[in-house]
């Protein structure tokens, strides 16, 4: 039997940043606090955690004085660092470069829209943490839609300037724009006069789905770890899930199956930009091990 690891998979370079500051703040100091948790990757928390990493969510951060507080890669809204100077918090910012830009865009665009009478619309999950910071550039008025279902949400009379959740996948972001541009011209609008759209899906998410589908067509069977939380772990599993149906997914090594490798020869160990290599390097030893 062979087992062979995705040399593409591990974490994107915005984890791997918040990750490297992470431990090297706790490398010098035996706690640091982490406003929500740092990678949607249970088992990387875990490890973290033993390192001082002290997760915490908005009212333990609002209740902080005169401490230091990690911001993830997903980044914040204006009213998190708002809360930082009042409360003298010292903010180590992670927040990913593509995120920081997209956030800008996003303010931008609102200010625009408002003079316009327009809206802003964010195709992604609305509790999820970088749509919190998206929304927050627009003063709660963005209109946020997770599926064809909530367009209604959209007045189709108005200017719309359309953003993604950067870890979105891009195939569904593509059906969102065309299902909007559709309502617009059945409302009599002209699509190309009240719809504008930023490409905002992450190239690294976007990027690794052709490799991850060759990847999974040339195993047997693929094992893919990743957080059960992971927006960017759902789009992936997919990619890989669409080309090979013997796709299983495991957070850890406690959910692998014996069942699943009968009369398996070859098997591909992968996982989402937030699974952290060493867990990667961990299930394919314990399969190893197995047999």
């Amino acid at each position: 039997m062979q087992v062979v690891i995705d040399p593409d998979a591990g974490f994107c370079f915005g984890v791997d940043t918040s990750i490297s500051l992470a431990e090297e703040y706790l490398g010098r100091a035996n706690k640091l606090y982490c406003l929500g948790e740092l990678v949607h990757n249970e088992e990387e928390i875990v490890r973290l955690k033993k390192l001082g990493l002290m997760v915490i969510d908005y009212t333990q951060f609002g209740a902080l004085h005169n401490e230091t507080v990690l911001i993830r890669a997903h980044g914040e809204p204006p009213s998190t660092f708002e809360i930082a100077r009042k409360n003298n918090l010292t903010l180590i910012n992670s927040t990913c470069p593509i995120v920081k830009k997209l956030q800008s865009r996003v303010f931008y665009a609102n200010e625009e829209m408002l003079a316009k009478d327009g809206q802003v619309v964010i195709y992604g999950k609305e509790q999820h943490p970088e749509v919190v910071g998206l929304i927050g550039q627009t003063n709660e008025q963005a209109i946020v839609i997770n599926s064809p279902s909530e367009v209604n949400k959209i007045d189709f009379t108005k200017k719309i300037h359309l953003f993604s959740q950067t870890t979105k996948d891009e195939a569904e972001y593509r059906m969102i724009q065309q299902i909007i541009g559709e309502r617009i011209m059945a409302s009599g609008g002209d699509r190309e006069q009240l719809l504008n759209i930023t490409r905002s899906v992450c190239k690294q998410v976007s990027n690794r789905i052709p490799g991850i589908k060759d990847f999974a067509k040339s195993h047997e069977l693929i094992i893919f770890v990743a957080g059960k939380s992971s927006s960017n772990g759902k789009v992936l599993y997919n990619a890989a899930g669409s080309v090979n149906p013997n796709t299983h997914f495991v957070s850890s090594v406690a959910e692998l199956n014996m069942n699943w490798f009968k009369d398996i020869d070859t098997i591909g160990v992968t996982g989402a930009t937030s699974t952290p290599g060493w867990l990667l390097q961990q299930v394919a030893s314990a399969i190893d091990k197995l047999f």
